[in-house]
């Protein structure tokens, strides 16, 4: 793999990928890649369905799938290539795919076919900018076996930007994450090199329409999605695929060597608890742990995990040692309203100015490139002609822009518990 770019000169570029960025079909266009026998029962549903985001009803909403205005609007932005998570409504669900409960056996077929539409949809959509999107394709938990056909198809088709990994949220009906169940999955993904990312929102249990539902779910969101990894260590997963890469996306990153302390707080007290204590309550809870995990949960954090920071704050960046310089990955969330464009050089410039350039490169594109297998030689051609300097990086940002809608421009930020 080509080492980033290390800018030096005020006038050199860096090289931007973004972690973190959404698209999807438009609900009609996904037809031709629905499996034929599904097309009726597609337009019967297509014909009464009721979009609920006004984002995808708005004049706007090609941005999910006009290749050619999300190249310009991404350069425009200094970005040069993208990991693409879905974002539009695919057949036969109810909501957006990523926070979709998961289906009932009756319901699994056809929510199975419109998530394989999507992936279809999705390998040419990214064919259309090569070497430029790493396309992040969608499986359900219901059946292990599809799940795993599905990976090698994806492989094989081209979609670099690996698995979706869906949540487990109480009240799902599936095994939790830690289960063996799924185990199949992640030898299949380490076999193949295919990165494991978990996005938030993805996990959280219903909470219904109160308002004070949707306020509970903005306070919960992240933690529910933060399980994943928990789960994955206690569980075994990298003991058993040591080359299994794990993805956490779009749930901020000052949480994690807080969490990791915590994690690994638990995992000596338990393990002590199993080897000295036998016979006592606590040692119960540690017994089995030590060989079924293997390495402690930190060891296991800088060996197979990676943040997609998204637009990384400024209060989380003097973290940025403790969580791993070589695991961070800034992402723009395009084109989502809480994403930093058309803003993005400000955004860099909020959390990163007064940084090392080499520091910077690794953040903003090295790392992306590198998880996800972006050629870097060829996406530095490209950004030495609209990527920011680093004499614009350097500068810090005295003011944000008076229309900009990312929290990255909030005041008063905090490194979270979670």
């Amino acid at each position: 793999m080509t080492q980033p770019f290390a800018p030096k000169e005020p006038g050199d570029r860096y090289t931007v990928v973004s972690a973190d960025c959404h698209a999807g079909a438009d609900l009609l266009d996904y037809k031709p890649y629905l499996e034929s026998k599904h097309h009726d029962a597609f337009e019967a549903w297509a014909a009464t369905y009721v979009n609920p985001y006004e984002d995808l009803l708005a004049d706007t909403a090609d941005k999910n799938w006009n290749s050619d205005r999300r190249i310009a609007e991404l350069e425009e932005d200094g970005i040069v290539a993208e990991v693409v998570f879905p974002n539009t409504i695919p057949p036969f669900f109810p909501t957006a795919s990523l926070m979709a409960p998961a289906p009932t056996s009756e319901e699994f077929e056809q929510r199975w076919a419109g998530l394989r539409a999507h992936n279809r949809w999705l390998a040419d959509f990214c064919a259309a900018a090569p070497g430029r999107r790493a396309g992040v394709f969608q499986i359900l938990l219901n059946d292990v076996d599809e799940a795993v056909k599905e990976i090698r198809w994806a492989h094989e088709a081209g979609l670099t930007g690996g698995l979706l990994l869906p949540g487990t949220p109480p009240g799902s009906g599936l095994p939790e994450l830690y289960s063996a169940t799924y185990d199949r999955i992640w030898a299949t993904c380490a076999e193949l090199g295919v990165p494991v990312n978990h996005h938030a929102g993805s996990a959280s249990p219903p909470l219904g329409d109160e308002p004070a539902a949707r306020a509970v779910f903005m306070v919960e969101t992240t933690w529910f999605s933060h399980r994943a990894l928990w789960h994955l260590i206690f569980g075994g997963a990298f003991r058993r695929h040591p080359s299994l890469k794990f993805v956490l996306t779009e749930q901020g990153s000052g949480w994690i060597p807080g969490v990791l302390d915590m994690l690994d707080y638990y995992h000596g007290r338990l393990v002590a608890a199993a080897s000295k204590r036998a016979g006592t309550a606590e040692s119960k809870f540690g017994a089995g742990l030590a060989e079924s995990m293997g390495k402690g949960p930190s060891a296991v954090w800088q060996d197979n995990c990676y943040v997609g920071a998204s637009f990384m704050r400024p209060h989380e960046v003097p973290l940025r040692d403790r969580i791993g310089l070589d695991k961070i990955m800034w992402g723009s969330d395009y084109p989502h309203d809480e994403g930093t464009y058309p803003y993005s050089r400000e955004g860099l410039r909020i959390a990163y100015a007064g940084l090392p350039p080499a520091e910077i490169a690794a953040m903003v594109g090295g790392n992306t490139a590198r998880v996800y297998g972006f050629d870097l030689a060829y996406l530095d051609t490209l950004a030495a002609k609209v990527g920011p300097t680093v004499a614009e990086l350097s500068e810090p940002l005295e003011k944000a822009p008076e229309d900009a809608t990312s929290p990255v421009f909030a005041r008063g930020g905090k490194v979270r518990v979670w």
